[in-house]
């Protein structure tokens, strides 16, 4: 069996990102972020997309881009609003394990400043509360492992994503 790539959803603040890199570092895998690929594709910020095309267009070209990823030993950090698509979703799935960063609401308000600034694709009106309440069920759906990220400790966050990991190889092993 080809070596699989690692997935991780959650929502912006959980750190997909950072916690990508060093987890890439840490198993000899590459690291992955598709909102890099999206602004680069695009040449424009996050925030600009969705600013001069809207959210949907947004959405369209975010699903595009995640369902075209290719790449073996490799953590990839899709953006938070990626689960919207189940087709990448699904893309995902069959190349990869798709892990979950959980952060409690309170954690997550701790961690984000304003959040069109990040490039956060929210409807009018919509509290990060009410993003969160939106997208759990996607993360939890599409989620084989889960790791609740609220405590910062990276090292141990590293050790508890790569521990569950080796427990899901096994799992499918059997």
């Amino acid at each position: 069996m080809k070596p699989r790539n690692i997935i991780l959803i959650g929502m912006p603040g959980s750190g997909k990102s950072t916690l990508g890199v060093l987890l890439a570092k840490a198993i000899n895998y590459r690291f992955l972020d598709t909102d890099l690929l999206i602004q680069e594709q695009e040449g424009k910020l996050l925030r600009e997309i969705i600013a001069e095309k809207g959210q949907e267009a947004f959405l369209k070209i975010e699903e595009e881009v995640n369902a075209g990823v290719h790449a073996e030993r490799t953590v990839i950090a899709p953006g938070g609003s990626a689960v919207y698509s189940e087709r990448a979703m699904r893309h995902f799935a069959e190349i990869g394990t798709v892990v979950y960063l959980h952060v409690p609401l309170q954690e997550l308000e701790k961690r984000l400043g304003d959040l069109t600034r990040r490039g956060v694709v929210l409807k009018e009106g919509q509290t990060l509360e009410m993003l969160l309440e939106e997208r759990r069920p996607y993360y939890e759906r599409y989620a084989e492992v889960t790791v609740d990220v609220a405590q910062e400790d990276i090292g141990m966050l590293l050790a508890e994503i790569i521990e569950k990991l080796e427990q899901r190889k096994e799992e499918r092993g059997r």
